[in-house]
């Protein structure tokens, strides 16, 4: 059986890995589980280390989304997703494929700024 390239092969997640991704501080990690109650990583018995799933961190993905890029307050953002969570999902999509173009185009002006004539 060939093995698949594209599958991630991660379960778990540590919270400061989670918020390296996002660039932000574990305590506001800790502090969006208070007030987002969709937001429940796995916890070990005894440890309290929390364990973040793939499904966390696009919970985590939406949060930040409506937070820290469109600056919403914590309130509004938890009403959205209540109120219509495919919308904010497929927003959060799309913002999230034009970063990907954004960064491209970038990649391809720097060269062609190097390119001489």
């Amino acid at each position: 059986m060939a093995l698949n390239p594209n599958k991630n092969l991660k379960l778990y997640y540590s919270i400061k890995e989670v918020a390296q991704m996002f660039d932000i501080n574990e305590s506001t990690l800790r502090y969006w589980e208070t007030e987002f109650p969709h937001l429940r990583p796995k916890t070990q018995a005894g440890t309290k280390v929390r364990q973040y799933t793939q499904q966390d961190i696009e919970a985590i993905k939406i949060i930040y989304n409506l937070v820290k890029v469109r600056g919403f307050k914590l309130a509004a953002a938890r009403k959205m997703i209540n109120q219509n969570r495919h919308a904010v999902d497929r927003s959060a999509d799309i913002l999230s494929s034009l970063i990907g173009v954004k960064e491209e185009l970038r990649a391809l002006k720097k060269q062609l700024d190097g390119l001489t004539y």
